[in-house]
């Protein structure tokens, strides 16, 4: 393969110069390598081992998409060839090895998995930053400032933005919990009625993050998941389950649920009180064939109001102790009935 020209130009950043330019998917897969912390000695050396499960994924999404606007960001460390600038091209000799990825690992990766199920995957342009001969410390600078001070956006708004993406970018199972969330909030008779917190949404004291709701309802709606299992994987059916045990909390707390005190205002409540539903709840109302309010209401005994699980409760606990304790409330109010069968399940 023969050296080429390709456009570029200079960016200078306080201490750093870097030059951006496009390289085929064919080039960049060539030149760049991953150079692992840990078990290489050369300088550079920063990377982790690679995850199979993220190379398969960005390899799907090469072959379906293939939208990758961000730079994958390289340490050109060849020390037979230079990169030579010509006025505004640039050369990359095409040998092998030549260049350091600092970030972009998986992306490499996965669409050189990609190329080698559709050889036409190598003639996508890919943004490329070139840095030249960093040692160790000033790519782990590079990296950190990427991975660290550049912040991923919140999972909030990425979920929330499954409801206008693509279907080839989405997590189906995000997307029907999202569904969910957007009814809980937006319903009027809701228990949740205006207490999930959208993006862009007023600040609220209390409140659970869309965020938490999708974590949380996930595993309830997923392929092969707690609904599927019991045969009820339509939204519907799994949005009135949802709101039934939430209304018969509600029910339980009476005038105490809109209080603040109440937990399940809170993120630690609701993923609790998921994790009863999913463990304890689901199988109980599967047995006796009814998921209906009052069946729920027969197998839980809050008892008084100085019985009511309060946030107060689980202050000062950690983000996965604060769940744990919520569930095991709720355990320790769980007395199942021995109702008769119900065929009406909902």
């Amino acid at each position: 393969m023969q050296a080429n020209r390709y456009n570029f130009i200079t960016v200078k950043q306080k201490t750093k110069t870097l030059i951006l330019t496009k390289l085929p998917a064919s080039v960049l897969t060539l030149i760049s390598y991953a150079s692992i912390r840990g078990r290489d000695s050369e300088e550079g050396a920063i990377q982790r081992l690679l995850n199979p499960g993220r190379i398969a994924s960005i390899k799907a999404f090469t072959l379906d998409t293939g939208d990758f606007p961000a730079s994958i960001v390289l340490n050109w460390v060849n020390p037979r060839h230079s990169l030579v600038k010509n006025g505004a091209y640039v050369v990359i000799p095409p040998e092998p090895n030549s260049a350091q990825i600092i970030d972009g690992q998986h992306r490499v990766a996965g669409i050189k998995a990609a190329i080698q199920d559709d050889s036409h995957v190598g003639d996508l342009e890919l943004p490329v930053a070139f840095y030249e001969n960093l040692d160790t410390r000033e790519c782990a600078n590079i990296f950190l400032s990427i991975n660290t001070e550049q912040k991923p956006v919140p999972r909030s708004l990425v979920f929330d933005l499954y409801g206008i993406a693509s279907e080839t970018l989405v997590d189906p199972a995000a997307v029907r919990a999202r569904d969910i969330a957007t009814s809980l909030n937006d319903t009027p008779n809701s228990p949740y009625y205006q207490l999930i917190k959208f993006p862009g949404s007023p600040r609220i004291r209390g409140g659970i993050a869309l965020s938490t709701v999708v974590g949380a309802v996930k595993p309830l709606v997923e392929e092969k998941g707690v609904f599927d299992q019991v045969g009820f994987p339509e939204l519907e059916r799994q949005k009135l389950i949802l709101f039934n045990f939430f209304e018969a909390l509600r029910e339980l707390y009476g005038q105490h649920w809109a209080e603040k005190s109440n937990a399940f205002l809170y993120a630690a409540g609701f993923t609790g009180a998921i994790d009863f539903l999913k463990n304890r709840l689901i199988p109980y109302c599967n047995t006796h064939q009814s998921f209906k309010k009052e069946t729920i209401l027969r197998a839980l005994r809050l008892g008084p109001p100085s019985n009511l699980i309060l946030q107060a409760d689980v202050k000062g606990m950690g983000g996965k102790d604060a769940p744990k304790q919520i569930f095991q409330r709720l355990v320790d109010a769980f007395s199942p009935a021995s109702a008769q069968p119900n065929q009406t399940a909902l």
